[in-house]
C-alpha cells in the first residue's frame, strides 16, 4: 500500500517538474504569438482561480469577475501613464479591486441564492457604460494603449518572452498562494460553508465572514488579473468588462474543474485556445463550434478536465472487470467438457 502510494507521488512529481521545466524553456523557442497565447493563459487562469475561491470553494455565484478585473487593468494603465513606480502600480491594482469587491460583499453575501447572483451580474453591466463615459482615464469607447514592460537590454530576451516569464512568474506565485489557501484552515472554512451553512454555524465558523472574505479574494485576484492583462496586451477597452467576459470566465471554471486549483490553469487554456481552434475551423461559426466544444465536454467530463484521468481510469476498470468476468464465466471448450463429465 505504501508503495503505490509513493509510487503515485513520485509519478505526480516527476510531472510537475517536466512541466515547469517545458514552461521555463518553451517560449526560447516558439514564435511570438504562441508566447502571446500562452501568457494570456496564465492572465485569465489567475482571474478563474480568483472567481474558483468564491464560487467552486465557497459556493457563491459570481459573475462579476470580468468588472474586477478590467478595473485592476485600468487602474493599472493610468498608473503606468503617470508614472508611478511598477510596485506601486501592481499594489494598487490588487487594492483597489479587492477594496470595492468588499464593499459589495458587505451587504450582497446576505442574500441567498440567485439575489446575489443579481448583484454581481450588475457589476459588468455598470461597469462596462462607466468606463465610456470616463473617457479622460479610460480613454472611452476607443479605449487605451499603454506600451510597457519591454525587455531589458540585459536579458537579452525578446519582448514577448520577457512579458510571459514577468506574468507567469507573478501568476504562479498566486496559485502557490491560492494552493495554500485552500487546504489551509480557511479553505477548511469555506469548504463547510459551501456545504452546510447550518454546521458550519453549529461549529463556531461565521458563514457571513467567511463569505465576504472569499469575495475579497476573488476581488484581488480580478485585479491582478486585470495588472497581468494589460501587461500581455498593451491595451484596455470597456468590451474586456463586459457580461459576456465574465459569462466566459464562469465557464471555463466549470470545464476546468470547480473547486480545483489544476481545474483553474486548465480553464485558463480552455478560455483562450479553444476560441482560436474554433476560429481555424470555420471563422464564421466560432460561437457555435465554442458553444458546441463546451457542452461536449460537460457531458463527457461533468467535473471538468481535471476529472479526465479518474474517469479514463474508471472506464478502463470497468472494461477490464467485465473482460475479466468473460474469462471466468466462459473458459475454453475443453475445461467446459471436463466440467460437463465430472460426477
Amino acid at each position: 500500500m505504501k508503495t503505490a502510494i509513493l509510487k503515485r507521488r513520485w509519478v505526480r512529481v516527476t510531472l510537475v517538474v517536466a512541466l515547469v521545466l517545458l514552461a521555463v524553456l518553451a517560449p526560447l523557442e516558439l514564435v511570438p504569438y504562441a508566447n502571446y497565447q500562452l501568457t494570456m493563459v496564465a492572465v485569465m487562469a489567475v482571474a478563474i482561480l480568483g472567481l474558483n475561491i468564491i464560487t467552486g470553494y465557497t459556493g457563491q455565484i459570481s459573475l462579476g469577475q470580468s468588472a474586477f478585473l478590467g478595473l485592476g487593468a485600468y487602474v493599472t494603465a493610468y498608473g503606468v501613464t503617470e508614472g508611478w513606480p511598477i510596485a506601486l502600480v501592481f499594489i494598487l491594482s490588487a487594492v483597489i479591486p479587492g477594496t470595492v469587491g468588499l464593499l459589495i460583499a458587505l451587504p450582497a453575501v446576505r442574500l441567498k441564492g440567485a439575489s446575489i447572483a443579481m448583484v454581481t451580474i450588475s457589476l459588468p453591466i455598470i461597469a462596462d457604460p462607466l468606463a465610456k463615459r470616463l473617457s479622460d482615464v479610460t480613454g472611452g469607447s476607443a479605449g487605451i494603449t499603454v506600451q510597457w514592460m519591454s525587455a531589458p537590454t540585459w536579458s537579452g530576451l525578446a519582448d514577448d518572452q520577457w512579458r510571459y516569464y514577468i506574468v507567469g512568474a507573478i501568476a504562479a506565485v498566486f496559485f502557490v498562494l491560492g494552493w495554500n489557501l485552500t487546504r489551509g484552515r480557511i479553505g477548511r472554512a469555506f469548504a463547510i460553508v459551501r456545504d452546510n451553512e447550518a454546521v458550519a454555524t453549529s461549529m463556531g465558523i461565521s458563514s457571513y465572514k467567511y463569505k465576504v472574505l472569499a469575495f475579497t479574494i476573488a476581488s484581488v485576484y480580478g485585479g491582478v488579473a486585470g495588472f497581468l492583462y494589460l501587461a500581455a496586451v498593451q491595451y484596455m477597452s470597456p468590451a474586456t468588462l463586459s457580461f459576456i467576459v465574465a459569462i466566459n470566465l464562469l465557464a471555463a471554471m466549470i470545464i476546468g474543474g470547480s473547486a480545483s486549483i489544476f481545474g483553474s490553469l486548465l480553464g485558463g487554456v480552455f478560455y483562450v485556445f479553444i476560441p482560436v481552434v474554433a476560429g481555424q475551423i470555420d471563422p464564421s461559426h466560432t460561437p457555435i463550434i465554442y458553444g458546441a466544444a463546451l457542452l461536449l465536454i460537460l457531458f463527457l467530463v461533468p467535473g471538468g478536465l481535471v476529472t479526465l484521468p479518474r474517469v479514463l481510469r474508471r472506464l478502463l476498470g470497468k472494461r477490464t472487470g467485465r473482460q475479466d468476468s468473460s474469462r471466468a464465466t466462459s473458459g475454453s471448450p475443453a475445461e467446459s467438457s471436463t466440467r460437463q463429465v465430472q460426477p
